[in-house]
């Protein structure tokens, strides 16, 4: 009877602990920064769709940027010149309505693109019988020669140019890699984005596995920076292209993100600097059948309208180039720049040694450009005809600005927690939601457990992790388990 006393008082044990520290809430989304427009527009998806209404400010505002990027550019408190671009990151559940968001968010651009792809069928053929003259006529310029070489190119030079075909229809793409990209951006429109409800099709696509991931990476932050791009290949040859821009939004799934952000190597290369990740509280629970308010349509056609209106501007181009861009420079106001020189110092005071933003402190970095930009947006959303971004406008970007850095601090650090922490946490679910015995022994886990255990090894190595936070506890001698005698078993502890 002392025996089996002394065994349960073992089992008892202390309390387990959390292998993970919970992530804190998050922080509202400052809707009334995006103004009347986008604000109501996020307000309205929020209310057809009941999906988080920081997913749908966010889901606006990346739409809202892909769709003023071409127009203009803006200036810098430190003087220098940068795209309006942006790269956004979602992060949400399985079934929090990404897809739907997205989908609401995006239809403007969806409209233009049917209307680009109708422009790009009626004046395909026209092209393709002109390109096919052109040949002909060039083939007869060098035949009917006979080998004059001045005689032959002046033939060449008189037959003018190759003729160029329209531009591709397409201004978003889902999960291309940066050679795709990059041709979309010299056949098709100087303005696209990488917009995706599934964004772990990109992450997890072949432009960023470990072979292609650092090029990648170095590729797209470029194209952030508004530098233009330069590819040499011995098939393809040299391709620059100037005046082209790059938004993003990818909404992925919290295991998606945490490879994203725990990416030591996209951390170094500056990539991850360049995100504005946001990951609202999940919804679930709350979504009860309803119509929508009458107030959300009218607000959504406020919203479709305004953004076909800058759609259907022509984006300005370069003399002669068909889609090479040379935007306006957006100047900030003396007020403007007088507040965001003071927003950059109160960074700068938070990046020190101690401070608060130095777990952030590449995003931190760019967080008074990143407000730039984001006021950028805002203002030639509002009025395409704008010049400059007054006080108002970098207020609110600095105020979105506030929220990414906030986020980050919440995400980026929960992201890195160690890697064995993580498997262990997935062993410890799977015990308490897949594995029905009170028991589990070494063969159970790495035979019928995660995939990712496939060795005795790594099963040993992580039951010795929940070991130590007494979520398992050793059995002296062995049991019996699954009618199968096993000498390392432990005993489940399924409650705190």
């Amino acid at each position: 009877m002392t025996e089996v006393v002394t065994v349960l008082k073992e089992l008892q044990g202390p309390r387990p602990l959390p292998l993970v520290r919970e992530v804190v809430p998050a922080d509202a989304f400052p809707v009334e920064a995006l103004g009347e427009v986008l604000g109501s527009a996020a307000l309205a998806i929020h209310d057809h769709v009941q999906s988080p209404l920081a997913m749908c400010g966010q889901a606006v505002l990346a739409a809202a940027t892909l769709t003023v990027q071409g127009h203009a550019d803006v200036e810098v408190a430190t003087g220098q010149v940068k795209p309006l671009s942006n790269f956004y990151l979602t992060i949400a559940a399985s079934g929090e309505r990404k897809t739907a968001t997205d989908s609401m968010a995006l239809s403007p651009i969806r409209k233009h693109e049917s209307y680009l792809a109708e422009i790009y069928q009626a004046e395909l053929p026209r092209f393709q019988n002109d390109m096919i003259a052109w040949e002909a006529a060039r083939k007869k310029a060098v035949t009917s020669n006979k080998g004059n070489r001045a005689a032959v190119r002046d033939a060449l030079n008189g037959l003018g140019p190759r003729p160029v075909g329209p531009l591709l229809p397409m201004l978003t793409c889902p999960e291309p890699t940066f050679e795709g990209l990059t041709l979309a951006l010299q056949l098709g429109q100087p303005s696209i984005g990488i917009f995706s409800s599934e964004g772990g099709q990109f992450i997890g696509g072949h432009g960023m596995s470990a072979e292609n991931k650092l090029a990648s990476a170095a590729g797209y932050s470029s194209i952030w920076d508004g530098d233009p791009i330069k590819r040499v290949r011995a098939k393809d040859g040299v391709t620059i292209l100037v005046g082209r821009r790059l938004s993003t939004h990818l909404m992925v799934q919290p295991d998606v993100a945490n490879l994203l952000l725990s990416d030591a190597l996209l951390a170094d290369q500056g990539m991850l600097s360049r995100y504005l990740v946001t990951a609202p509280d999940s919804r679930s629970g709350q979504r009860f059948s309803r119509d929508p308010s009458p107030d959300s349509r009218l607000k959504m056609m406020a919203y479709e309208n305004h953004m076909h209106e800058i759609l259907r501007r022509q984006l300005p181009l370069a003399v002669g180039k068909a889609n090479e861009l040379e935007p306006r420079v957006l100047r900030l106001s003396a007020d403007a720049h007088t507040l965001q020189n003071n927003f950059a110092d109160h960074i700068e005071r938070q990046i020190g040694p101690n401070g608060e933003l130095k777990p952030i402190s590449g995003l931190a970095n760019k967080l008074p450009e990143h407000a730039g930009r984001l006021a950028g947006v805002l203002t030639i959303f509002e009025n395409p005809d704008a010049h400059e971004i007054s006080q108002d406008f970098m207020a609110r970007g600095i105020m979105l600005a506030q929220h990414f850095a906030g986020e980050a601090l919440r995400l980026f650090q929960g992201a890195r927690i160690d890697a064995d922490l993580r498997h262990a946490a997935r062993l410890l679910d799977w015990l308490h939601n897949s594995w029905n015995e009170t028991n589990i022994s070494l063969p159970d886990i790495y035979q019928r457990g995660p995939n990712s255990i496939g060795s005795r090894e790594t099963a040993l190595h992580l039951v010795r992790i929940l070991e130590t936070h007494a979520w398992v506890v050793k059995l002296p001698g062995g049991a019996v388990v699954g009618g199968e005698p096993r000498r390392d078993v432990w005993r489940i502890i399924r409650n705190s």
